[in-house]
């Protein structure tokens, strides 16, 4: 074993850990975890656990079932929720086959690849996310969604819910050695956004991951209920994971220049133009649901359409204020991805998105300096203006024509994409009414 697993069995045995969860998620981007004793954690690292992995939704199939969790130990974090007395830990694990390869239908191991194309061409990525749900009264019913409070933007509820839920979630993914940015309350009644500070692209997959697990658990102790459902108002904002994406090579910033509009490098806009090039393709996966396009179309500063601009919130990828002597914060922020994504696919296609333009040296085209949502059709096809998606069905078409999405899923992640994608289109068209339809969908 190398140091690090060594220390974390050091750390279990100091600190009494009665039981580790191993974690994981599906193609979905769902949570799975499997909890092992202490005295199978040496085994773990050095051979893996096994599990079926025909029973995990696009994981492998049933003749070729059996799959091995490997716990990355650099992941390795005690549970706040749990009780003092019987301390439980985690870690975040790779799937791999009985062989010893790395699975192809592991989310996590997607990123991985493509964090590795990244680094051949001398670049690392961090990731700075904004995360918003919404708090619910319970209990949750189709026909009963009650937000705890009827507060807005920034607003401070005295005596209030969301309040004290904030200081006792951003405290919990403190004691996880998760740095918070800041909290506050978003525009929606019970809205609320926790930002995380920026870290290396799979830590921060990770940590979006632990973040909602954590407000879950917290609100379930608050006797309340979260969600991150793109769109669960239909008359209020919905929730976004707004990305903020940095290059490195080395120690520098590459996606700085003292001399570049706005301090942004050559590197910075191919970077951008990337993203632009196919936010088409790869809505799909960072907008992966129905509902997803009901958030997009359906107001509250929802990005739906294809541009750029510095501060403008209207658009899909801002360049946010930079100083000129502080480099290592120049950034691109991506507003369209879900709350609700599977953020380890989500980051995979924006990188690779966002390096495909690097690699093509592609040029950018030039900023809206309007408010998009408030031109005219005319006006926006005048200045070239692209729209995202309107439906999940149309975000699988431009998927399909998307050769980058296809080759950085993989074959298999991205045929159970497309195929899982179909079916929730399919069945979801039965249950939604035609207001809907006309309103958020486009579909007459």
């Amino acid at each position: 074993m190398n140091p690090q697993q060594e220390q974390v069995l050091r750390e279990i045995a100091e600190r009494g850990v009665r039981f580790v969860r191993l974690w994981f998620t599906d193609v979905v981007g769902q949570l799975k975890a499997l909890a092992i004793d202490p005295a199978q954690l040496e085994d773990a690292f050095t051979e893996g656990i096994g599990f079926d992995g025909s029973a995990i939704e696009g994981m492998t199939r049933v003749y070729e079932s059996d799959m091995l969790l490997i716990p990355d130990a650099s992941s390795f974090q005690l549970l706040p929720w749990q009780r003092d007395d019987d301390p439980v830990g985690r870690m975040f694990c790779d799937v791999y086959t009985p062989e010893g390869q790395p699975s192809r239908t592991d989310p996590r191991g997607v990123l991985e690849r493509t964090l590795e194309r990244a680094a051949a061409q001398g670049l690392r990525v961090l990731v700075h996310p904004e995360v918003e749900f919404y708090l619910l009264q319970p209990p949750v019913t189709p026909d009963r969604i009650v937000p705890v409070d009827g507060a807005s933007y920034f607003d401070h509820v005295a005596w209030g819910d969301s309040n004290d839920f904030r200081r006792r979630a951003v405290r919990a993914l403190e004691e996880m050695n998760i740095a918070v940015e800041f909290s506050h309350h978003e525009g929606g009644p019970g809205q609320n956004e926790i930002d995380l500070r920026a870290v290396e692209a799979l830590a921060a997959a990770d940590n979006i991951i632990t973040t909602r697990t954590v407000i879950s658990e917290v609100a379930l102790q608050e006797q309340m209920v979260a969600t991150f459902m793109p769109k669960p108002l239909i008359d209020q904002p919905g929730s976004g994971l707004h990305l903020h994406l940095s290059l490195y090579e080395g120690e520098e910033n590459a996606l700085f220049s003292p001399s570049g509009q706005y301090h942004l490098s050559t590197t910075g806009r191919q970077f951008i133009a990337g993203l632009l090039h196919h936010a088409r393709g790869i809505s799909a996966v960072v907008n992966q649901h129905v509902n997803s396009y009901k958030r997009l179309w359906g107001g509250g500063e929802a990005p739906s359409y294809i541009c750029w601009g510095h501060n403008n919130r209207s658009a899909l990828v801002r360049v946010p204020h930079l100083h000129p002597h502080r480099p290592n914060l120049a950034r691109v922020e991506y507003r369209a991805a879900d709350a609700s994504m599977n953020p380890y696919l989500g980051l995979a296609v924006l990188i690779a998105a966002g390096l495909d333009g690097i690699e093509q040296r592609m040029e950018l085209e030039d900023e809206t300096l309007d408010d998009v949502w408030t031109l005219t059709d005319q006006e926006r096809r005048a200045l070239g203006i692209r729209s995202l998606p309107i439906s999940l069905a149309e975000a699988l078409q431009a998927m399909e024509n998307c050769e980058l999405v296809a080759k950085t899923l993989g074959e298999d992640v991205y045929d159970y994409v497309l195929r899982g994608g179909e079916s929730e289109w399919r069945d979801y068209r039965q249950q939604i009414t035609r207001r809907e339809y006309e309103r958020f969908l486009g579909v007459r």
